[in-house]
């Protein structure tokens, strides 16, 4: 080996390009020793290796090693406990400082340590039990919290009445299907149709009031309440709209136009829609004098079901002629049409947790519940209940409804959703339930039949 071959740069940890070694020499690189077909020795002084001599990587001290020898680290490997960790990288930045620390501030920092009372090798915060928890309720757990309770679950543990909490006489009502005489206001307000009269029940007190009496041949055929409770409108067989005003028990207006009996109404604010025995649904804007807005023509048979949904966007309608039409509000036309029905469909209820779950029910030869999701106009599900179908009311607390029956068995019936299993069965009245209606608490069901 001859002594003017070409020097290398000193090998250190800042060295970036290293000789590769050959896999030949690779068990004596790891021994610490040098290779026996290599010489150990460097050429051209200790600061340099011989041209073609394989570097030897420092690893941990050896005993042969010197103890007065500084020992390098090719890498970092931690082998420390969690509370050395800041130190060890402490450790690692000082010693691949080109600037070592002098003797003075070594000094001055063990001195600073020692009037502290900490190690220099310590870290002076440091937290010795977890940080305190808030005792406020974490808002993604409270937001992401189910609105309804389940039905499962509650039922064995609330009391569900199978007998009536109050009998009220109701004489002069008028036996027939296809009309809707009772309806219960935000104020607690329960509405009633008998005859040529309606009467108004106060849930609160109960006190019993006579709105208003019909002259004539005329009766009533239909009534409801405004959202906020405050109006009556009241539908006759003569065609006529009424609006009332509850507390000063005084007409407002009467709109006219229909040809028959208006059957069922429905509000979205200032919007009232009636729907007729020709077929036809109006629109009234009852803020001004020329009332009727719009006229929806889709029913060859009485309309006996209308309801508009609680966002003002869709009406679904329900007729003699054993259809389901969905009306968009900016529409004359119907947004789609369901005909699934083979009984006239006077049972018509929105979702009040689900804006675009909608259920009818069938009359006596139909006997069904349908689910439907409007906006993919797809059939969910279906109840045959046995028993013709008068009215639907879900409930705002838990995932549930409420069907009334007519022929044969003449009850209610509380349905679990969307497991659709039978919860119990509520004996009602010796004739089938024409209507019902569900209190502002959602708690209490008012029915009506032709037994008084």
């Amino acid at each position: 080996m001859s002594s003017n071959a070409p020097k290398t740069a000193p090998f250190s940890l800042h060295t970036p390009n290293l000789a590769k070694p050959t896999s030949k020499s690779l068990k004596d690189e790891r021994s610490g020793y040098p290779s026996p077909r290599t010489s150990g020795k460097p050429v051209g002084g200790s600061s340099g290796l011989a041209s073609g001599a394989v570097p030897r990587i420092a690893g941990p001290p050896s005993p042969r090693m010197k103890k007065g020898k500084a020992a390098q680290y090719d890498r970092f490997i931690p082998n420390r406990s969690d509370k050395e960790l800041a130190s060890s990288q402490f450790n690692i930045a000082r010693a691949d400082s080109e600037q070592p620390l002098d003797g003075a501030t070594i000094a001055y920092h063990e001195e600073v340590a020692r009037a502290c009372g900490v190690s220099i090798n310590k870290r002076i915060l440091s937290f010795k039990e977890e940080a305190p928890t808030s005792d406020r309720d974490d808002l993604r757990q409270v937001y992401s919290r189910p609105v309804l309770k389940p039905s499962a679950s509650t039922a064995a543990k609330r009391r569900i009445l199978n007998t009536p909490e109050r009998v009220l006489d109701a004489p002069g009502l008028v036996d027939d299907y296809y009309l809707n005489l009772l309806d219960w206001s935000l104020g607690n307000m329960l509405a009633i149709g008998l005859d040529q009269n309606v009467y108004l029940w106060n849930a609160s007190s109960g006190d019993v009031n006579s709105l208003c009496q019909l002259e004539g041949d005329s009766y009533i055929s239909s009534v409801k309440w405004t959202t906020d409770g405050a109006y009556l409108a009241i539908g006759t067989s003569d065609g006529d709209v009424q609006i009332w005003d509850a507390e000063s028990q005084r007409r407002i207006r009467t709109m006219a136009g229909h040809q028959a009996r208006v059957g069922v109404m429905s509000w979205e604010q200032h919007m009232l829609s009636s729907g007729c025995r020709d077929g036809s649904i109006w629109n009234h804007d009852v803020r001004v004098a020329d009332h009727k807005t719009a006229e929806l023509v889709a029913h060859s048979g009485e309309v006996c079901g209308l309801t508009w949904r609680s966002d003002g966007g869709l009406l679904a309608s329900g007729g003699n002629d054993n259809l389901v039409n969905i009306w968009d509000a900016r529409s004359v036309v119907p947004k789609f049409t369901k005909t699934q029905h083979t009984a006239a469909v006077k049972a018509l209820a929105w979702s009040p947790w689900q804006l675009n779950l909608l259920a009818s029910g069938g009359g006596s030869t139909d006997r069904h519940v349908h689910f439907w999701n409007t906006t993919t106009t797809a059939r969910l599900d279906s109840i045959d209940t046995g028993s013709q179908v008068t009215s639907i009311q879900w409930s705002s607390e838990y995932r549930e409804l409420v069907t009334s029956h007519g022929f044969p068995h003449n009850h209610l019936a509380l349905w679990s959703y969307p497991s659709l299993a039978k919860i119990v069965d509520i004996p009602a009245h010796d004739t089938r339930v024409l209507h019902t209606a569900i209190s502002p608490d959602g708690q209490t069901v008012a029915t009506a039949a032709s037994d008084e």
